[in-house]
């Protein structure tokens, strides 16, 4: 079993603390406070399928106790890695660093079926590049006129199979202009400048959510910001570690480590929750290569998702008033993995006449989970109609998502109930309180 790094960041770009991963398993004493926080355990009531009951199987593999089989492989498949364990564990076991290691163990030793591996070839083959999901567009465009998107999700999309009903339910509105669009590679700060930072611009975001990026430019240097886009940036690799690829997660993290180290800045700035968790880590990813291990703690150590960042600056900006009831989502990869929870509370909570709700069980996932949702559509369903329900019971006029795939999955989930469910990144309701910038 290939072994796991725990580098916690502290701050410190050289400090690390390297684990082995039998070392990371002892750490589980079995006390259980995993199982109400696991949203599959929630669904199911299997030990299995619960943090300490993977944990347990992960023992035995590493011991030579039980084989490697498709079981073991189906219970770890079954996992969304959206550490809710990590926050309520009173051990500090680092279940993240453990479901990795093991899901590359299972990559590199499980056969899975044919059309599985064929699947799971297309979504890495492309969604970890933004000019082919950009091929893309005009297809997804032509399926929203011929409305294949609505009669997937209507009674006809249950003749198709799960994982293509998924992808063309969850497919977002976009246009070919803001899809192709571009985005400025230098933005200067309004009024006297206080700091020079870097933005990851990110794949899906990109393509599918332009309007976060372009809004996260706008409030940067309304507060004072210059804001630096490298070129030719790629993927950060987070949604090929979170599916056991490590070594085509190695690859993207080296490319851009390279982008972005040619550039002076205070802070590298991500405004996707589950890519910030990955950017952080990077000292962890590439701890083993000599060549690339202090390169990438220096870049983690800089590494701040933009509400984590935005609230260490007194504001600047005046924000205008924003009439409406927000019901904030915890996306799992902010909450859990970065442990940023108040920073966006605080930061919407700047802005006049904003009513913000909390959603009951809000540190439930979403179903989302990186590609769980396309891998997993039955139980990422699931998981995800509770948190719609949830949502729905607060009443919102809007609900604010740090997530690309959280907001997809959820949308796509109203919509099937029946309703429209209005998301924006918070990013943009900040957007629209100082530059009153349309919300979407």
């Amino acid at each position: 079993m290939p072994d796991a790094t725990d580098t916690r960041q502290t701050g410190s770009p050289t400090q690390t603390e390297p684990r082995t991963y039998d070392s990371l398993i002892s750490d589980c004493v079995h006390c259980g406070f995993c199982l109400p926080a696991c949203p599959t355990y929630v669904s199911w009531g299997e030990e299995m399928d619960s943090p300490r009951g993977r944990i347990d199987l992960m023992k035995g593999v590493s011991e030579g106790a039980i084989p490697l089989d498709d079981v073991v492989a189906g219970h770890i498949d079954a996992c969304l890695g959206c550490m809710a364990c990590v926050t309520a564990c009173p051990s500090g076991v680092r279940y993240d660093l453990l479901i990795e290691a093991t899901r590359e163990r299972v990559e590199a030793s499980v056969t899975r079926p044919p059309e599985d591996r064929a699947f799971r070839e297309f979504v890495f083959a492309t969604f970890p590049y933004p000019h082919r999901l950009r091929a893309m567009v005009p297809a997804l465009l032509l399926a929203g006129k011929l409305g294949f998107t609505r009669a997937a999700a209507g009674p006809l999309g249950k003749l198709l199979p799960h994982r293509l009903r998924q992808l063309a339910t969850m497919a977002p509105p976009v246009t070919l202009r803001d899809a192709f669009a571009s985005l400025p590679a230098f933005t200067r700060a309004r009024g006297t400048k206080r700091a020079r930072v870097a933005l990851v611009a990110g794949c899906v975001q990109r393509v599918f959510f332009p309007g976060v990026n372009a809004a996260t430019i706008r409030v940067l240097s309304a507060e004072g910001c210059d804001v630096v886009i490298p070129p030719g940036q790629g993927c950060c690799g987070a949604l090929s570690l979170h599916s056991g690829r490590t070594e085509e997660a190695k690859r993207f993290a080296r490319a851009l480590i390279a982008r972005f180290e040619r550039e002076p800045v205070d802070a590298i700035l991500i405004n996707a929750a589950g890519c910030g968790s990955t950017l952080k880590e990077y000292g962890s990813l590439l701890y083993d290569e000599p060549k690339w291990r202090t390169r990438a703690q220096t870049f983690a150590a800089k590494v701040r998702d933009i509400n984590e960042y935005l609230a260490t600056l007194e504001p600047r900006a005046r924000r205008g008033p924003l009439n409406l009831r927000v019901a904030y989502h915890d996306a799992c990869h902010l909450a859990h993995a970065q442990r940023v929870r108040a920073q966006p509370r605080a930061l919407l909570c700047t802005i006049p006449g904003l009513e913000l709700l909390e959603i009951p069980s809000g540190d439930q996932c979403c179903g989302s989970a990186g590609t769980y949702n396309l891998f997993e559509p039955k139980s990422a369903h699931e998981i995800g109609a509770r948190k719609v329900e949830n949502v729905r019971s607060v009443a919102p006029d809007l609900v604010a998502s740090a997530n690309p795939g959280c907001t997809l999955q959820m949308q796509s989930i109203a919509r099937e109930s029946g309703f429209a469910l209005r998301c924006a990144h918070p990013i943009e309701l900040l957007d629209a309180a100082i530059n009153g910038t349309p919300l979407p």
